[in-house]
Order: structure tokens, then C-alpha cells, then sequence
């Protein structure tokens, strides 16, 4: 029986945070030691061009998040873990599915609809400041998932219309040029967490509210200790369903854990204790991957080395699909 493919990328536009561990890299390296899968996992920094400017912030946010998922433990014999841009067939396949793609199908794009909608509000032009960076984001991730012909693609809520796209894209490819394509399924898995951040929004970068995963021990007390929180005075019992605490807690606790801090919580646990007890959850999970780490980063000769043996296995992949495809629209030696 052929194993399925599942693909997973993490833009590189910043430090990766416990929300970032929790909802990808966690389930991600978890998935990635199952016999019955193949697994690829890419740094998207093409991807990190539409939003991020700052080629130093690019480059360090490479190295950060290869780091963190070698130093978490990635067995990168058994997965293929790449540089998106170290496989020059994806922004070739790229344009093959641009010209395949609707531009109907693009103005439909969450994220487009949202710059245009932003700038009608605020009375510019609806394409004020949209490049065609962000505009084709879609047939981008759409030819990351095809290049391998992914069956599965584990994507949070907000990213499913891009695999429903990536789908269509394929069909109409499919229809014109013959068989190419396996049409990709998204994932979503219901049971992992969507971490609230600081201020009790979701963890995100864009929201400046998030708490990165291997600060060092006294940064990560701090950090957690600025988790909002309401003015009940210890005694007074708290609501667990409502609290940011409670709810990071939940994400990196066992169950026993979580039904004893539930309890703490009903019995009216003051601020500082749950904080001080997430705090020493969260460290003794991550201390030990937090050496190696720092270890990585302090190495970027060794990380570059496993990114290109990881590009090695991920052509051998794609140089063939591309040869395929050129031959199918007709791109090929004058004989």
C-alpha cells in the first residue's frame, strides 16, 4: 500500500512561539514518525517576500525555525525538510499554474478581499498598496503542495480555502494536460490548540502579543507573568473556560494536570501561583530542546548542511515531476 504524503510549511518571518509549537511543529514532528506517512516540511521564505521586507529578518528567521525543529527532535532521515527556495522547480511550477489559474478564483482569496475591503474603508484605492506577491499567494502554496503531490496538508481554519484552490488549480491542469495531479485534502485537526497570546487574542506575530518558544528561563517567567488576567483576588474562585492561563496550561498539560488545575481554579488559585505553575510546566518541557537550540543556532555550517541534504531528497522528487510537465504543455527539445 503507497504511504500517503502530508506537507507542512512555516513561513519565515519570525522567532517561532509556543502557538507556533502547539498548533504546527508539535503535531507536525509527532505525524512525521508514523510509518504509514511520508512527510515534507519546508521553511516557506518565498512565501515571507509578500509580508517581510527586512532581508536580515528573513534570513535570521530562517535559521531560527530550522533550528527549532531540528531541536525538537525532527527525524529528518525520515522526513524530507527543505529550503522552499533551495528547489527551484516549485516557482517554475509556479507560472505553469499561473497560467492555469482564474483570476476570478484569486479576487475570491481571503487575504486579497481583506487588503481591498481595508482600503475601501479607509477610502483608497481597492488595490492600494496589494502586490501580485500577495494577489497570487494562493498558486504559490498551490504549487508547494502539487510539486509533491501532497495528499494531505494539516492547515488551520483559515487556510483551507488555499488548499481548495490548490485543488481546482490541479483539475483544471489535469483536464487540460492529462493525470498530473493528486488533488490535495486539507487537515484540520479540531483537537489541536489555538493558543490565546498576552492579551487574550490569538497568539500571533501580527498582534506583537505572542510568547516565543526558547526564550531563556528568566524572559520566559517574565513573559508569561504579563499574561492578562482579571482583578479576582486569590480565594475568589475563577473561571478556567475564560482565562488565557488556563488555557495555555491546557495545550502542554496531561489530563490529570488539567482536572487538578481546574480544581486549583475553583478554589479560587491566586494569579501568581497559576502563573509561577505554568511557568514550570512549560520550562521543564522545553528546557532541554532550549540547549539544543542555542547549540543549532550557534552553528549555522550544520544547519545549512542537513537543509541541503533535505534539498537533495525533496529534487529528486520534483525534477522529475517538472521534466513530466514541460513535456505535457509542450516545452521540449526541438526533435
Amino acid at each position: 500500500m503507497s504511504k500517503a504524503r502530508v506537507l507542512t510549511g512555516i513561513t519565515t518571518t519570525g522567532t517561532p512561539h509556543l502557538g507556533n509549537y502547539v498548533g504546527a511543529i508539535r503535531p507536525a514532528i509527532e505525524a512525521s514518525k508514523q510509518e504509514d506517512s511520508e512527510s515534507f516540511y519546508f521553511l516557506a521564505d518565498f512565501h515571507a517576500l509578500i509580508k517581510c521586507h527586512d532581508p536580515e529578518m528573513v534570513h535570521q528567521s530562517s535559521r531560527e525555525i530550522a533550528a527549532t525543529w531540528l531541536a525538537l527532535g525532527l527525524d529528518t532521515d525520515n522526513a524530507v525538510f527543505y529550503r522552499q527556495s533551495d528547489i527551484p522547480e516549485i516557482p517554475e511550477l509556479c507560472w505553469l499554474l499561473n497560467c492555469m489559474a482564474a483570476k476570478g478564483l484569486m479576487n475570491r482569496a481571503h487575504a486579497y478581499k481583506a487588503a481591498v475591503a481595508a482600503n475601501q474603508e479607509a477610502g483608497e484605492d481597492p488595490d492600494f498598496g496589494v502586490t501580485m506577491g500577495l494577489y497570487s499567494y494562493p498558486v504559490l502554496m498551490a504549487a508547494d503542495i502539487l510539486m509533491f503531490n501532497a495528499d494531505k496538508v494539516p492547515v488551520g481554519k483559515d487556510q483551507i480555502q488555499h488548499v481548495e484552490m490548490a485543488r481546482d488549480i490541479a483539475a483544471r491542469f489535469n483536464h487540460h494536460y492529462g493525470q498530473h495531479f493528486t488533488l490535495p485534502e486539507a487537515v484540520v485537526d479540531d483537537s489541536v490548540a489555538v493558543l490565546q497570546g498576552l492579551d487574550g487574542r490569538k497568539m500571533s506575530k501580527s498582534y506583537g502579543n505572542t510568547i516565543p518558544l526558547f526564550l531563556p528561563e528568566k524572559k520566559l517567567k517574565k513573559h508569561i507573568n504579563k499574561i492578562k488576567t482579571n482583578l479576582l483576588e486569590p480565594g475568589e474562585p475563577k473561571d478556567p473556560d475564560t482565562s488565557t492561563v488556563f488555557q495555555i496550561w491546557q495545550a502542554f498539560a496531561t489530563e490529570a494536570q488539567t482536572a487538578e488545575m481546574r480544581q486549583a481554579f475553583a478554589d479560587g488559585i491566586a494569579w501568581g501561583e497559576a502563573k509561577k505553575q505554568l511557568f514550570e510546566l512549560i520550562n521543564g518541557q522545553v528546557a532541554e530542546a532550549r540547549e539544543r537550540y542555542e547549540a543549532l543556532l550557534a552553528d549555522p555550517d550544520h544547519i545549512e548542511e542537513v537543509l541541503q541534504k533535505g534539498a537533495v531528497k525533496a529534487r529528486a522528487y520534483s525534477q522529475p515531476l517538472l521534466e513530466r510537465l514541460r513535456e505535457a504543455v509542450g516545452i521540449r527539445a526541438m526533435k
